[in-house]
């Protein structure tokens, strides 16, 4: 770094902040630098710029997270997200989301975990490192043994399910994967099954977004049968119709007691699918929490989970819709709740970690970040 090289303004404020937080005895901060932040005009950070703050953090005790999501870091802020990896002891925290990085900074993030001791949640969302940068991670996650939650979603892989179904069966310690937008099918999603029957570790298991049929709810209720390690599964935008809704519901009545939420939100399922799972609640008394909503809702359905609702069975913050009443018939309305409604945003209009609207964070929480 040149002396003259002149220091991001908006690294330089949000230091100011953290500045003034350590000043009133507070330890294990998150410092934010997200790019995309609508309370005050930015300067997104470049490469040359997260070099000059992982310099800053080197040997800085009191932060112990770093979240600098929709920035342009690149490859170049990889390399040196690679030396902060290595040098500075109480990261457990590091959100990279949407940073331009690729498969060679794939590669060298999870080189640099090989040896990393402290990180607990890593977020790679939306950086396309493809298969190549996707199999250095589940290389990677055969040999680390601290890091618990990984979010791979939305970076190009496609076909990542049997490098990442291989890790499952070695890995130990991986509590929560996200594989958003994987190209994962039927298949896929057998890998993925088969290597459940064997992990003790995951109960957090994100595959919305892909091209998961009801052929593929076979082998997942099966594996449910006996896998008591899964608290929360996310189906959501696969086409699951009622013969996979059916296969879940009949699994989740009579044999899984594990299970604490599950989204099938848009799943291309009608009102006969929709109602097995309403009344597998019914003796289940575990599962808790339900989204449903992008379906199709017939008039025994809104009746189902109106019913629920009003029993208090399923409560209405752990649900996506609510009932309501038009000339005597119940229909569905929408609420705000999810698993991970703020995936790609943050409110600035509410409290951030909402419960009802992030349930999957506070039902599997790793630290205290999101």
């Amino acid at each position: 770094m040149e002396k003259s090289q002149k220091v991001n303004s908006f690294i330089l404020h949000a230091l100011k902040g953290v500045d003034k937080e350590i000043e009133t005895g507070l330890k294990g901060i998150t410092l934010n630098i997200a790019g995309n932040n609508p309370s005050m005009s930015v300067e997104r950070v470049t490469g040359e710029d997260f070099f000059i703050l992982s310099k800053t953090l080197e040997k800085n005790p009191y932060i112990n997270g770093l979240d600098v999501r929709y920035n342009l870091i690149s490859d170049v802020g990889a390399y040196h997200a690679t030396k902060l990896l290595q040098q500075q002891y109480n990261l457990v925290y590091l959100n990279l989301m949407f940073n331009d990085i690729g498969p060679k900074g794939g590669e060298l993030i999870a080189k640099a975990l090989h040896k990393n001791t402290t990180l607990k949640y890593l977020r790679m969302t939306g950086n396309k490192v493809e298969n190549k940068g996707g199999m250095f991670f589940a290389a990677m996650l055969q040999i680390n043994s601290t890091l618990e939650k990984l979010d791979l979603g939305d970076c190009d892989l496609d076909e990542s399910t049997v490098h990442l179904g291989h890790m499952l069966k070695e890995n130990h310690w991986l509590v929560e994967i996200h594989m958003s937008k994987h190209d994962v099918r039927n298949c896929g999603l057998k890998h993925l099954c088969d290597a459940l029957y064997l992990n003790k570790s995951l109960r957090y298991l994100d595959v919305s977004c892909n091209k998961i049929t009801h052929d593929g709810m076979v082998f997942l209720a099966d594996v449910l049968k006996s896998n008591t390690t899964l608290e929360v599964i996310d189906l959501s935008f696969n086409r699951l119709e009622n013969t996979g809704a059916k296969n879940l519901s009949e699994t989740l009545a009579s044999h899984n007691r594990s299970l604490k939420a599950l989204s099938v939100v848009s799943c291309s399922i009608q009102g006969e699918g929709l109602v097995a799972l309403s009344q597998s609640m019914k003796t289940n008394p575990i599962l808790s929490n339900i989204y449903i909503w992008g379906n199709r809702f017939d008039e025994a359905t809104c009746v189902a989970y109106s019913d629920l609702i009003q029993m208090g069975r399923l409560k209405p913050d752990n649900t996506d819709v609510e009932p309501f009443v038009v000339d005597g018939h119940v229909y569905l309305a929408e609420v705000s709740n999810g698993l991970k409604k703020h995936y790609y945003w943050t409110p600035t209009y509410r409290d951030t970690f909402s419960h009802s609207s992030n349930a999957g964070y506070s039902l599997v929480p790793v630290g205290q970040q999101l």
